[in-house]
């Protein structure tokens, strides 16, 4: 009776965790592809790179992430909004840097598609995306 109480509260963890990922990826709008996910030198760190598409209008709600971001723009227009800054557009070629624990939001204000390489330096194991509330 005990271990199957233990089996039901890992599985609600695991589930639990399942959802919000699955939630947090399928943002209205928004398509995450991972790329790659690799072990660094340093201990307990690893990289991260995704390929984020967004329509026309689409945003990714304020969040943030156990390390850094390097958001690179492959094409259209984004504005980004980090935590205590004015707002920053970029279109295709530039980068910004995000450091570890910001939250931000990025948004397509462009007249069509936008997408960006977003690459992390983050803590193995954590939660690569964090909602704010």
């Amino acid at each position: 009776m005990k271990s199957t109480r233990i089996i039901a509260a890992a599985l609600l963890v695991v589930g639990s965790g399942l959802v919000l990922h699955i939630a947090q990826a399928q943002q209205p709008g928004i398509q995450r592809t991972d790329l790659l996910q690799r072990d660094l030198g340093v201990p307990e760190r690893e990289v991260v790179q995704v390929r984020v598409d967004f329509d026309r209008e689409a945003v990714a709600p304020m969040h943030s992430h156990p390390g850094e971001e390097i958001a690179y723009v492959l094409e259209g227009s984004l504005e980004y909004q980090l935590e205590g800054k004015p707002p920053v557009t970029l279109k295709a070629g530039d980068d910004l840097f995000i450091p570890a624990g910001t939250a931000h939001s990025a948004k397509n204000v462009g007249g069509g598609k936008a997408a960006e390489l977003a690459t992390y330096i983050v803590k193995k194991g954590a939660p690569l995306v964090a909602p704010v509330r």
